[in-house]
């Protein structure tokens, strides 16, 4: 059976990693393999798992592919994206107020328009309407689940930012049944068509909001009060970046959420408590065995607070484990823990087949089995203090190349924080908010955020230790099997032979490096963030990032959410930023960039000094600036000095610092956003300093820029725009295409291939390579 759903998980998650779905249904052929190894005489052990191994990959391959094409079925045509859609329906989520506006899950009831198709649950964001003159902007009503609405929508296919070691949206969206995303279109005047719709799941969440506002009424403004909402409801929205960062510094943001272990030992507790009241009633134990009974109330209670933090997938993942649990010992069917743990990841991937691809699925059975590798098969009976340092260290251990695979980085104080915040948070902070946002208690929740601040400081004072992570490339996989199999060996009973030479297995993870640019090769990477700029530069031994994207609010920006873990993902020591000028699509990121890079210095035509002040140094870009990395050349060509010194209007775009990057057989142009006053500078100045073989399209491709004598006179052969799908102001202009076009320049966009990655050869002998992310990581969900 475990040899059966260990090639079942992998061919679920084979099935994810394809670009179509298959055209044959394979259930079929798993079933009959399955018929077939009954004939199949027991004497013949490898031909049996042969077969077991083939039908369990094929099972899981062909369940996989079927609910990806039942998913996928409900979709948004393409011809109905951006117009106006009149629809009516039920608010499905528990609604998420930001200072921009509300989002919320939407059930379709109906579509008014006529001759229209609309997925049955789409995601829509309420905006706040803009202020006229200045005026503070209208926020859109506030909603309650379970609100039916007649709404007009403008709604596109999922469809995220396509980059190498970023978050992708698309199976999140579809893990999730959301089929298409959007923003209401406030103008058309909503209408509310009833305020309270009974059923599941709009009780639920109307049940989780009231508890919020309750809470929030309680804890005011007080620090904590994100944290203790997350962990009575499960909505973390509220939780400060800064407090997040001390808690994945330190290993124990897995307890600042609804994680496994909390809904684990809430369960625990309360099946604890049921058998020592069940044992003390003669009667009831005689007719029911109190363990039984135990296990039905501690996954009853797992399952309530699972649905109070709003049956969120990582919540269904740890029910279903309990769950299976709990009908082992009901069956009196006592297997070993693998076998137990095996059929849980079975019945997890049966129920949601896209979860092989979280990495709360991986991290929460690997500690498991991590725990059951530690303690099983040791001679005698650990006492309880030993018996906890035992599973925290293998935790640790074995959660390590895990924590490296999926986020580049591990922390290293995690065994001392996690010593004593799993039980104070788990068995103090979490009883105390549970009990105070449920009873006529609520002095409880001012003891619970008492007890979490006294928590913080011990973590705060790990967080701040330089050595509180280690951060590393993200890993090749043999190197990560490798790493997994010598933590194995290490945790291994005494009586293995060479368990400290298990620690060997696990070198190559750090020592194997991601690829480098060759000396005298330069490396870009057009990464996508929307309608914006961020690119990153790449030589031997250097590196520098040539604009940071934009901010979306205030904890996130292209910064911290694409171009920190692209740099961290690639191994990249970052030299310095360069920031063209102060538009938000171009800076929004520096600051996060500055905060996880501290080192690095910054070049820019910005004033501003809280910017400046972020980086080790800064120094403003002026044409003439030049340096020279590993054989390969930068100069700055825009702006001149003088502009510094204007009194005269002059538009923040023309401010641009423009930069050429050379190697000795090729060259590209990164231009900014800078207009057509801008270009005529520049070619006034010197019209031969511009020639490039590739250049970046100024300002995205807007009308203003790329005139004819500056596409002219740089004489590229690629063109590259940066540009966001879909994006209000419709860049690129058709204009502007055709204008490159028909110049013969070959050109791409990021809103159609994603990150572009360019290479500039040192030798005339090698041709300049251009690679769209998204077609080199193509995938069936994916839009392009």
């Amino acid at each position: 059976m475990r040899l059966f759903v260990v090639a079942f998980l992998w061919g679920a998650w084979f099935l994810q990693r394809e670009a179509e779905l298959p055209r044959v249904a394979l259930a079929p052929c798993a079933i009959a393999l399955l018929l077939a190894l009954a004939l199949v005489p027991s004497r013949f052990v490898l031909a049996r798992a042969a077969i077991l191994c083939i039908a369990g990959a094929l099972a899981g391959f062909g369940w996989a592919a079927w609910r990806a094409e039942v998913r996928l079925a409900d979709a948004l045509p393409v011809a109905e994206e951006g117009v106006d859609i009149a629809i009516s329906g039920v608010v499905a989520s528990l609604p998420q107020v930001t200072p921009a506006g509300t989002r919320f899950v939407f059930d379709v009831d109906s579509v008014e328009s006529p001759d229209v198709v609309v997925p049955g649950t789409i995601s829509l964001a309420w905006y706040a309407e803009r202020g006229k003159g200045g005026a503070e902007g209208i926020a859109p009503p506030s909603l309650t689940a379970g609100e039916r609405w007649r709404l007009t929508v403008r709604l596109k296919r999922p469809r995220g930012l396509a980059n190498p070691h970023g978050f992708e949206l698309e199976p999140w969206a579809l893990e999730r049944g959301i089929r298409a995303t959007g923003y209401v279109r406030s103008r058309t005047s909503p209408q509310r068509i009833e305020p309270r719709i009974e059923g599941w799941p709009y009780t639920l969440h109307r049940w989780r909001g009231e508890i919020r506002d309750a809470m929030t009424a309680r804890l005011g403004d007080e620090r904590f009060r994100g944290v203790l909402v997350a962990l009575a409801i499960g909505d973390q929205d509220s939780i400060a970046q800064d407090d997040w960062e001390v808690f994945w510094r330190t290993g124990v943001g897995h307890l600042m959420s609804i994680s496994g272990l909390h809904i684990t030992m809430l369960a625990a507790l309360a099946g604890s408590v049921a058998f020592l009241a069940w044992v003390r009633v003669p009667s009831l134990a005689l007719r029911v065995p109190a363990r039984k009974a135990a296990v039905i109330v501690g996954v009853a209670t797992a399952l309530a607070y699972s649905l109070m933090t709003g049956y969120a997938v990582p919540a269904q993942r740890t029910f279903v484990m309990l769950a299976v649990v709990a009908g082992c010992v009901l069956a009196d069917r006592h297997g070993s823990p693998s076998r137990v743990l095996a059929l849980a990841a079975f019945a997890v991937t049966i129920l949601d087949p896209w979860a092989v691809l979280s990495a709360g699925f991986w991290l929460s059975f690997g500690a498991v089995a991590s725990i059951f590798h530690a303690v099983a098969l040791r001679a005698g009976r650990p006492g309880k203090i030993h018996a906890a340092l035992v599973e925290q260290l293998a935790v640790t251990l074995a959660m390590m190349p895990m924590m490296v695979a999926l986020f580049q980085q591990v922390s290293l104080v995690s065994p001392i924080a996690n010593a004593f915040a799993i039980p104070v948070v788990s068995l103090g902070v979490v009883p105390l908010t549970l009990a105070g946002a449920f009873l006529p208690l609520p002095f409880l929740l001012d003891a619970a955020h008492w007890v979490m601040e006294m928590t913080m400081i011990p973590l705060e004072w790990l967080a701040s230790s330089p050595l509180a992570t280690l951060e590393t490339h993200e890993p090749a996989a043999w190197t990560v099997v490798a790493a997994l199999a010598g933590c194995a060996w290490i945790l291994a009973p005494r009586g293995v032979p060479l368990r400290s030479a298990g620690g060997l297995w696990i070198v190559p993870m750090f020592a194997v490096a991601p690829p480098m640019p060759a000396p005298g090769d330069a490396w870009l990477d057009v990464l996508e963030v929307g309608n914006g700029l961020a690119i990153v530069v790449r030589t031997a031994s250097h590196a520098l990032v040539y604009d940071t994207g934009p901010s979306w609010s205030a904890e996130a920006d292209s910064g911290n959410r694409i171009v920190v873990p692209f740099l961290r993902g690639e191994g990249i020591a970052l030299d310095g930023v360069i920031v063209t000028h102060a538009d938000d699509d171009h800076s929004g990121g520096a600051h996060s960039i500055a905060h996880a890079r501290p080192s690095a210095w910054l070049v820019t035509s910005v004033p501003d000094e809280d910017l400046r002040g972020a980086f080790s140094t800064s120094r403003r870009c002026e044409a003439g600036d030049r340096w020279r990395w590993d054989g390969v050349t930068f100069e700055m060509l825009h702006p001149s000095a003088s502009i510094y010194t204007e009194t005269g209007k002059r538009k923040e775009n023309d401010r641009g610092c423009v930069l050429r990057v050379s190697t000795s057989a090729a060259s590209i142009l990164l231009t900014a956003d800078v207009e057509a006053r801008g270009e005529s500078e520049m070619l006034a100045r010197d019209p031969t300093a511009l020639h490039a073989s590739v250049i970046v399209v100024p300002h995205h491709g807007s009308k203003t820029s790329s005139t004819p004598a500056f596409i002219d006179a740089v004489g590229a052969r690629i063109a590259i725009a940066s540009v966001g799908y879909r994006n209000r102001f419709h860049h690129p202009a058709e204009v502007i295409v055709a204008r490159y076009a028909s110049r013969g320049i070959e050109f791409h966009r990021t809103d159609q291939e994603g990150a572009i990655h360019i290479v500039l050869p040192a030798e005339a002998t090698r041709a300049i390579t251009v690679e769209g992310y998204a077609r080199i990581s193509r995938r069936y969900w994916s839009e392009r």
